[in-house]
């Protein structure tokens, strides 16, 4: 379970500017976990082979794509909502490694 991110749980809010606030606050606290997520993308891209097919890796996308789609399930979330960010989140982090692979040379072959 991850750790408490927010001031007060949703009843004990008591207006809509604190309801505000704690979604800020999650939002702030998914960005931040984003951005991390992105240092492990870049970082992956030394473990690959620098080619589209290496780095596009359709077979993990397509498991870890699923593997999001159960999790949203076991978390009462829309698996096609959820597959639809992360896909698109995917596809952003692609191209950043892509860009990192065919441009980057301190990263190693």
């Amino acid at each position: 379970m991850i750790s408490r991110i927010t001031n007060k749980r949703p009843a004990e809010c008591s207006n809509i500017a604190d309801v505000r606030n704690e979604i800020d606050n999650i939002d702030k606290t998914i960005i931040r976990l984003l951005s991390e997520r992105f240092q492990y993308v870049k970082e992956v891209v030394k473990y690959k082979e620098k080619n589209n097919g290496s780095i596009e890796a359709p077979e993990r996308r397509a498991s870890m794509l699923q593997m999001r789609r159960e999790w949203a399930s076991e978390c009462g979330l829309s698996p096609d909502v959820i597959e639809e960010i992360y896909d698109r989140l995917v596809q952003y982090f692609i191209e950043e490694e892509k860009t990192i692979a065919f441009n980057d040379s301190s990263v190693d072959d």
